[in-house]
């Protein structure tokens, strides 16, 4: 049984954002300070990702612990349990197919619950954040052959100095 009338409990449910949530505007004020470049809500994506960093192709999700099912920090009402459950249950089928779908187009996944964004664990989670993008970065940055020149690969590229020509101390 509900606390509130049929109409109450509709206008209640109808204040919650889907998009510019406070755990949201914590990661992209960070990112932005931080001088990354982003998208956010991009429609032509499966599963419309928060935030979309095109240059590293990462696409970040951040999720509600109790709308996406978080194991750790979801909670299950008292009541209307089945409905409630299979609801949830749709949603984590949803972005596991969402999910999946991006990773065949060749973008890189992060979802970030929001209990990772509580005060305690903030700055933690959202250097993680910042050391997975640049790690991806450069993984696929050197992936890539130079669009320059070839390096043999018995040479040294050009102005590396190997141990054996350096001279120390020499005036």
């Amino acid at each position: 049984m509900d606390i509130w009338s049929k109409k109450k409990r509709s206008a209640v449910m109808a204040k919650i954002k889907g998009k510019d949530t406070k755990p949201e505007w914590i990661v992209r004020r960070y990112l932005f300070s931080r001088g990354y470049r982003y998208r956010k809500n991009v429609k032509g994506l499966p599963g419309t990702p928060d935030i979309v960093l095109r240059k590293y192709g990462i696409v970040i999700f951040i999720h509600g612990c109790f709308w996406h099912g978080h194991e750790v920090d979801g909670t299950m009402p008292k009541t209307n349990r089945e409905f409630w459950k299979n609801k949830i249950e749709g949603n984590k089928l949803r972005d596991k197919r969402n999910k999946e779908k991006l990773r065949k187009m060749g973008w890189s996944v992060i979802t970030v619950w929001e209990c990772q964004l509580k005060s305690a664990v903030r700055q933690q989670t959202l250097l993680e954040i910042e050391y997975y993008i640049n790690h991806t970065y450069l993984e696929r940055f050197r992936s890539r052959p130079s669009m320059f020149y070839e390096i043999p690969e018995d040479k040294d590229p050009p102005g590396v100095v190997t141990e054996g020509e350096a001279e120390y101390g020499k005036r």
